[in-house]
């Protein structure tokens, strides 16, 4: 855990260096992400809000993600991701955003998409222009470890995407 604390702080430093505010939006990790972040002292000048979405409806509803491109691609699918993350830019003050959409099991698993399926993706407002970048990582262990590694991950991607702008 000291290490996860480690990177949000690490995370917090950076978007502050930038002025840049976050948000985020979960799926598999149940707000994990924004738990770790307002556990920094001071993530109050760099965090904006969190949403956990985790059905289908609440996507669409808090998120603005169109039930039509869940039906094509899946909940648990970049292009799902990345509108969620541009989703919840839209719905807030923030300038950056983060996301998660996963099976972190033990069911769930569908054909293609085993249990430890995670997408990510990556959104930023910068000058009138959105930038958005997902991946698609498969992780192994139990519903904890696959959550753990997602929230690890998604901060690790976070600060390199950050970087880049």
């Amino acid at each position: 855990m000291n290490d996860m604390m480690d990177l949000a702080a690490r995370v917090g430093r950076a978007l502050q260096e930038k002025s840049l505010l976050l948000t985020t939006a979960e799926s598999c990790t149940g707000g994990g992400v924004s738990q770790l972040i307002t556990e920094i002292a001071g993530s109050s000048e760099w965090f904006d809000c969190g949403f956990v979405t985790y059905s289908n409806a609440s996507k669409s509803e808090l998120l603005d993600v169109s039930p039509a491109l869940i039906a094509q691609f899946g909940t648990v699918s970049e292009e799902v991701a990345g509108a969620m993350a541009e989703g919840a830019l839209a719905n807030s003050n923030a300038h950056v955003a983060l996301s998660t959409t996963g099976i972190a099991g033990p069911g769930g698993a569908v054909p293609g998409k085993p249990v430890g399926t995670v997408c990510f993706a990556w959104s930023i407002e910068r000058n009138n222009h959105q930038h958005t970048y997902t991946e698609r990582h498969v992780y192994s262990g139990d519903r904890q470890a696959v959550r753990q590694q997602t929230v690890m991950h998604a901060l690790q991607g976070l600060l390199r995407f950050i970087e880049q702008y």
